[in-house]
């Protein structure tokens, strides 16, 4: 009898952690919408020491949100702390995150829940001494009661807003810090049986459906788990517009089959299409037919003007060459043959007149010219002689 009964224990404890873990996994679940805005509403009072808020929270099943109540739930352990729960764009979907216990609060989306849950870790109470003290300025606490309380103000420098969900169209943009992924890797307790059954039991409840109570449910914060009757019940408060089932999935569903996470890739596209490309080619088509016609112009223009001007300036330059190059300023013959440069050249061309030439500068030292240079001698040697007188 003993054996089967620890075979019943063993079978029963297996039961139980195959239970918690199935719950644990609702990770896997993955939806084409968004949830809506997080209702506004007002927590109720905590019930007594070692409660602690977890705030509430859209859930899914059979094709529609369902809104599971805030409520106070008694810590697992001392020195745990709550991790919210959190829809996070998963690349195809939207992916639900289960919440959980840990000696440190771990990243849950940046989601603005309130009440000590800002986006970022939580400031509505610490552990100190095996004692968890409240925050009074983010939490309902009758001091009469509880005893353990500090008073620091809470400044929020986050844009406060209603969005559910991190990343998608319209999602929270937030990322893990450090200390919060290293949060995540830490030991966790999965929500306990009172969560459980408090999640389950508003899954039940017509009323709590999203196309029911257009986001705004009626029971919107419970003092305690499963307390969906109890007078401290808080319902929504309404704000905005309604929320329309319909509506919201069919104007989410499109966006969300886009990768969020790179919004590059639209804006990168009409950038690089073929306009810019394609007309290159055609622009060289142009070009060369004007470059083709202007080479072929000039040429002819280019040749004519110079076979005029060669002929011209070199029959013109010659006679004054000759002029510089030879003593034949002095001589009376310039007149003649000025009159008949081409005669002359054409004669030393074709026959050799060497005698001509010869004779030319035979007659050149006769010229009367060298006498006064004579003179000129003969009258400066006078001169010197004059100084000695």
């Amino acid at each position: 009898m003993r054996i089967i009964s620890s075979i019943r224990s063993a079978l029963f404890v297996l039961v139980l952690l195959v239970m918690s873990a199935a719950a644990y996994a609702q990770v896997s679940i993955s939806i084409s919408f968004a949830p809506p805005e997080l209702p506004v509403y007002e927590q109720p009072l905590c019930p007594g020491e070692g409660y602690l808020w977890t705030p509430g929270y859209w859930a899914y099943a059979e094709d529609d949100y369902y809104w599971v109540p805030g409520t106070w739930v008694m810590v697992p352990e001392p020195g745990l702390l709550w991790t919210p729960a959190y829809w996070g764009w998963g690349g195809n979907g939207y992916v639900f995150n289960e919440g959980y216990w840990g000696p440190r609060v771990g990243f849950y989306g940046g989601i603005s829940y309130g009440y000590g849950y800002f986006g970022e870790g939580y400031e509505g109470g610490r552990w100190q001494g095996g004692q968890f003290y409240y925050n009074r300025s983010v939490n309902n606490v009758n001091i009469t009661n509880i005893h353990n309380v500090y008073n620091t103000t809470i400044i929020n420098n986050n844009t406060v807003n209603r969005v559910s969900y991190n990343g998608g169209n319209g999602g929270i943009t937030a990322r893990p810090r450090p200390e919060e992924e290293a949060a995540a890797r830490e030991r966790h307790i999965p929500p306990v049986a009172v969560q459980m059954q408090h999640a389950q039991a508003a899954r039940e409840k017509p009323e709590l459906r999203a196309s029911v109570n257009h986001g705004t449910p009626p029971v919107a914060a419970t003092p305690k788990p499963g307390a969906f009757s109890d007078r401290a019940v808080v319902p929504a408060k309404q704000t905005g517009t309604p929320y329309t089932h319909a509506v919201n999935r069919a104007a989410v569903q499109p966006p969300a089959n886009t990768p969020v996470a790179y919004p590059g890739n639209s804006a990168a596209r009409p950038e690089p299409p073929g306009p810019n490309s394609r007309p290159e080619p055609n622009r060289p088509e142009p070009n060369p037919p004007p470059t083709a016609q202007p080479n072929n112009l000039p040429e002819p223009s280019r040749a004519e003007p110079n076979r005029p001007p060669t002929i011209e300036p070199n029959n013109r330059p010659e006679p004054n060459w000759p002029e510089p190059n030879r003593p034949e300023p002095n001589r009376p013959e310039p007149a003649p043959r000025s009159q008949t440069p081409p005669n002359e050249r054409s004669q030393p061309q074709h026959t050799p007149p060497p005698a001509e030439a010869r004779s030319a500068p035979q007659e050149r030292p006769q010229p009367a010219p060298l006498k006064p240079e004579q003179k000129k001698s003969q009258e400066e040697k006078p001169k010197q002689n004059e100084r000695p007188q």
